[in-house]
């Protein structure tokens, strides 16, 4: 998780507009850190990341505001947006790629980041959205022929759900398919012990590992 002490002063009045839900204003920042020459990475991952992490801390299993989620989600995904719009252009031979946040976890903030990322660098995703069965999981990979699949948890009870899906893969044949899990939760696990080709740190992270694996980088 992101500590106060390691955000840039730069980042602070992002970071603070987005846990007001504040899209506006958390455009308008976002705009100002660009001119200003700071890398659309640095807004992701000391940003909007360590926001994510705060509004965690707060939305617990127990007791977390939905309403709050949604207005930050709005804001942050705005950001991405502006950050790395849809319009680009996309690169077929890249492939696909399936994200989604399973079954039991309603968090779908990193996901969404990692999907904007991953649209950014000219992937075509398939986003399965938040609370997504594994079954669902399975038949969208196989329908999409996608290359990976990249799941996002926050809350440690999803980890069960997570080992699963490797199973659930090869049971329909599709053992070649990578799968890279994320967040708050999953970070917390090498990837054995998730049975995933790969944990990642932050949505940069998990696309330069795709990146890795479509240049045979990796085994």
């Amino acid at each position: 998780m992101a500590g106060t002490s390691a955000v840039p002063d730069a980042l602070r009045a992002l970071i603070d507009a987005l846990l007001d839900g504040d899209h506006a204003a958390a455009l308008a920042e976002t705009r100002r850190l660009r001119q200003a020459g700071l890398p659309a990475e640095t807004i992701v991952t000391a940003g909007l990341e360590t926001a994510m992490s705060r509004l965690d801390d707060k939305c617990t299993v127990e007791s977390f505001n939905l309403l709050e989620i949604m207005l930050v989600g709005r804001a942050v995904s705005a950001v991405v947006r502006e950050l790395y719009p849809e319009g680009l252009p996309r690169d077929d031979r890249r492939g696909t790629l399936v994200v989604a946040t399973l079954e039991g976890d309603v968090h779908d903030l990193g996901k969404n980041i990692v999907k904007m990322v991953l649209i950014g660098k000219g992937y075509r995703v398939v986003d399965l959205g938040r609370d997504c069965p594994i079954d669902t999981l399975v038949a969208a990979t196989a329908r999409e022929g996608a290359r990976g699949v990249l799941i996002s948890g926050l809350i440690s009870t999803i980890v069960p759900q997570v080992r699963r899906v490797r199973t659930a893969l090869r049971a329909h044949g599709l053992d070649a398919v990578w799968v890279v899990a994320g967040g708050a939760a999953l970070k917390q696990f090498a990837a054995a012990e998730l049975d995933v080709d790969y944990v990642a740190e932050n949505a940069f992270d998990g696309a330069r590992y795709i990146e890795r694996r479509l240049e045979g980088k990796v085994p």
